[in-house]
Parts: C-alpha cells; structure tokens; sequence
C-alpha cells in the first residue's frame, strides 16, 4: 500500500473518478459532474487558488486505487477567524483502517509541516463546495449539492481522534395543496410595508443584471456562519458564468427594494439526483437528455441557495420568498423539497419548515482535532 500526492490532470481525473467504482452499486450516491469536479482543482479554472493552497492524494493497494483525500489551507479563512486549520476533504476509502488511518495522517503530517494547530472538515474551498460527513440517513437519496457517504466513514473517523464541531440537518418539505390565508396576508404586509417586491423572471437571462447582487446579499447574510469566506469576485464571476444558464425562473425567486437592488433571494432547482445517476456524471453523448428532462418535468426540488440581507433578516422578507416558492410548487404540482444542508442552530431558517409537513431525514458533521506539535 502506498500514498502519492498528484497534479496532473490525468491523475486528478483518476481522484475525481475513484467514487464512481466505490458507489457504482449504491443507489443512494449521486454522482457529480464530472468535468465540474476536475475543474475545481485546477488552479486556472478555480479562483479560490488566489488564497487557498490545496494538495491530492491518492493510495494505491496492490495496484489499485482504495482511497483519496484533498488538504486544504484556506489563508482567507485563517486571516478572518483565527484559526490556522487544514481542511480536509474528498474523503474516501473503502473499509479498511489501514487505508484511513494513512489518509488521515498523511493530511494531519502536512498541517503540521505548514504550522497549522488542527484539521477539520470534510469541507471544500468555500462554502459553495460540499461540506459535512453524512452521519445520518444513509438510506436517503443524496443530492448534487451535498456529500454522500457510507456509514463507516464517521467511525473511521472517530477512532482517530475526530470529535463534533459542527453539524448541519436537512429535511424533506412536503408542498402544501394551497397558501394559507395568513401566509398570504404576511406577504403583502410585507411588500407594502418594507419597499419589497419579488422580481418575476421569464428566462433566465433576466436574472443577469441581478446576478452580482445575489452574492454580494450572500457575502453579508452568511457572514457570521461557521467558517464562511466571503467570496472575490472572480468568484462571483466563475459561479455566474458556470451555473446561470441552468437556473429554472420558476424556482428563481429575487426579492428587490425601492432601489430595485436584491435584497434577498432564494434558488431551487428540480432534483436532478436521478438523473444525474443515470448520466453517470457526463453531460455527453445522452447525459444532457436526463438532465434537460429532470428540468422540464418533475416532482421534486432541491432548495440550493438562499439569503436575506441582514436588515430585512427575521422581518417577514424570508417568509414572503417561501410563501412565493410554494405558490410556484403548488402550480407546478411539486410534492416536496428538500431544504439541503442548514446549520443545526440556525433556528431562523429551520423556523419556516413547522408550518409545513415536514421530517428531518439527514444530518451531517463537520469534524475537527487539535494537532499535537512537537518542538523537536
């Protein structure tokens, strides 16, 4: 058995792909896109590079490949919270500790080489990149947005030391037959009394002009939330760029003030897990037929991105983005949505889901260990 750090393309497609051998038989994975996954570590194709270094490894046993881990140093995030922490992520392996164990020490090894005091993950460059450790609801479809993993890994884990920093929850939201009448009451108190109203888009190319806006709310609304880097624009650019041609209006809702600048906004899109299992992660030769069809017609949605700009935050704004998003789902006859990853003690966001039926089916987990350094 042996471990090897990789950069070349070839050798990072081999990284991206290791998963589709580990779950090919699991039908609660969902595969990424793949030229996406390369893509995010190349640093000429992803600009969170210009203050993240990263490294990939890979163990081989008996020829072939067992696992894969990715190190983060995130200097952004250690300039804003303090904390000189390696992210780990892209974690893994199949069920033998030899093949963890070496993983883990070998991210731990160089968080030490590099003066950092501890290692926590699983999580990505930003925020926007999947986070937490599945550690409940092994038997629920994953989503594009979200990690899936088998139920060994958190053990694994935790025999090396790795304890709960965070968790983040995630529910299923069955959609209601119609909008209460308070609910719609809320709303128009609220677009009447705080200058609001929700930006009705017909193509996506409407939403264009409002695009930057979005992630400038998301930079001030996610803050102050565990770990959260505010992104450059070089970002905001990339993420324009790669993910607005495929955003669904319908699920799009933009809410604007008297300035007709965003002040809030929600995004969901139908769930593209089954699809995206019987693409197998590949856009071509039929990959973008599954796709194009789970977009076109379907039951269920994904609730991927949302933020209220922190002066509008728990004065009806958010409730009136939800109430217009069921209105929609209602129309479209969706039967529920799945909120994707909230952190457990965001009490405000999870506050909208007891007016609807509702389980919460998954939850995941941010580890971390303090690293012992020796002086000598």
């Amino acid at each position: 058995m042996e471990i090897k750090e990789i950069q070349s393309r070839k050798d990072i497609k081999k990284f991206v792909m290791f998963p589709f051998e580990l779950y090919k038989d699991n039908k609660y994975w969902v595969p990424p896109l793949i030229m996406d996954e390369i893509n995010t570590f190349l640093p000429d194709k992803n600009p969170a590079f210009e203050y993240c270094r990263a490294k990939l490894w890979l163990v081989h046993k008996d020829g072939k490949i067992v696992g894969r881990i990715a190190g983060i140093i995130n200097d952004r995030y250690i300039e804003k919270w303090g904390n000189k922490y390696v992210r780990f992520g892209w974690i893994d392996f199949i069920n033998d500790e030899e093949v963890s164990g070496l993983l883990i020490k070998t991210v731990e090894d160089w968080a030490k080489s590099e003066g950092m005091t501890a290692v926590h993950g699983p999580l990505g460059f930003t925020d926007l990149d999947q986070e937490g450790m599945l550690i409940e609801g092994f038997e629920e479809l994953g989503t594009l947005s979200t990690i899936y993993n088998y139920p060994y890994y958190p053990v694994h884990l935790e025999k090396y030391g790795y304890k709960k920093d965070t968790d983040w929850v995630e529910f299923e939201i069955k959609v209601p037959e119609s909008i209460p009448e308070k609910a719609d009451k809320i709303s128009r108190l609220v677009q009447e009394r705080k200058g609001v109203r929700v930006f009705e888009a017909k193509k996506a190319k409407d939403m264009l002009p409002y695009a930057h806006g979005l992630f400038n709310v998301l930079n001030k609304a996610f803050s102050g939330l565990y770990g959260f880097v505010e992104l450059s624009e070089k970002q905001i650019d990339k993420y324009v760029k790669q993910y607005f041609s495929f955003i669904v209006p319908d699920y799009t809702k933009i809410l604007l003030d008297e300035k007709n600048e965003v002040a809030g906004f929600v995004i969901a899109m139908p769930s593209l897990s089954r699809a995206l299992q019987k693409s197998k992660g590949k856009l071509l030769p039929f990959g973008f037929i599954y796709i194009l069809k789970a977009i076109k017609s379907n039951k269920f949605i994904d609730l991927y991105l949302g933020a209220i700009r922190p002066d509008l935050q728990g004065k009806g704004a958010d409730a009136l983005l939800i109430t217009e998003l069921s209105r929609t789902a209602i129309k479209n006859k969706v039967i529920s949505a799945e909120s994707n990853i909230e952190l457990e003690d965001n009490y405000l966001v999870q506050g909208h889901w007891k007016h609807f039926d509702h389980r919460q089916h998954k939850r995941r987990r941010c580890y971390l260990k303090q690293l012992i350094i020796s002086n000598y």
